[in-house]
């Protein structure tokens, strides 16, 4: 058991979190990582919500907002992180070994869950870095390919090698127990790279424009249309900014677990 385990394991659990065990660790590239962690009995969360999680630091809990990227019935939670140098948090996590404990909180939310939106037709799940989190968890939950008939998950990144779990989603989720045969006929992928070569290279913004975002989908309607279509964003405040304001444009309608619409966003951050 390593050093940070022991610093993790001398805070005691208390109303507000719990101490997991680190399971699993994949290092993507020198600037992102994904985890799994155990899964305490009491958690409840919906596929899509995020949760607070981090390390002991001087005594202290250390926390910061995760997506959690399995879905809610699943027995270990993953999680999908950047690695930052000089971050408070991310510079100790991406450290972490199996064995190790993670100081996790009680109280998922957010906004990227399926109630928050509208009913609907197509759903757009555009995601940034490790804005993709959120809809690695609903792309697994069967709930989403019971309310919709097609799901497109864009993932736009700088380089190759930024595209975690590419090999998992172009597949269409072969092998996933709960959802394979539906994604097999409703889950699209769409991954890109701005930085390097790659079959698809361009921002969202631009796939919109050229109509390489629709392509794949069938009847080739591509255009966005408020009344069948419904859009979740997760990402940078660069991309959030920019598609928020071409889909209002549109018609859109921003929702929330209290209000639905016909689109919600979630920001992805780390330090």
């Amino acid at each position: 058991m390593s050093d940070r385990a022991a610093e993790a394991t001398a805070l005691a659990p208390s109303a507000a979190w719990t101490l997991e065990e680190v399971r699993s660790v994949r290092h993507w590239n020198e600037h992102l990582f994904s985890f799994t962690i155990s899964r305490p009995p009491s958690l409840r969360f919906r596929s899509g919500e995020f949760v607070m999680l981090g390390l002991e630091v001087d005594g202290r809990p250390l926390l910061r907002a995760y997506s959690i990227a399995s879905p809610s019935y699943a027995d270990e939670l993953e999680f999908l992180s950047i690695k930052v140098a000089d971050g408070k948090l991310t510079s100790r996590l991406q450290k972490i070994q199996p064995g190790d404990h993670i100081v996790l909180g009680r109280k998922p939310t957010g906004t990227l869950v399926a109630d928050a939106l509208l009913p609907g037709k197509r759903l757009f799940m555009l995601s940034t870095g490790t804005g993709l989190a959120p809809f690695l968890s609903l792309a697994r939950d069967p709930e989403i390919y019971q309310a919709y008939s097609q799901i497109l998950l864009v993932h736009c990144v700088r380089t190759v090698s930024d595209l975690a779990f590419r090999e998992e989603l172009e597949s269409q989720l072969a092998g996933d127990p709960l959802v394979h045969d539906e994604a097999l006929l409703q889950f699209h992928y769409l991954p890109t790279t701005t930085r390097e070569p790659f079959a698809t290279n361009g921002r969202i913004g631009a796939l919109i424009d050229n109509g390489r975002l629709f392509r794949d989908l069938p009847h080739n309607e591509a255009h966005f249309d408020p009344e069948h279509d419904r859009i979740m964003m997760c990402g940078s405040m660069a991309m959030i900014k920019e598609l928020k304001e071409r889909f209002e444009g549109l018609g859109f309608v921003e929702g929330s677990r209290n209000v639905p619409g016909t689109y919600v966003i979630e920001r992805a951050f780390a330090e």
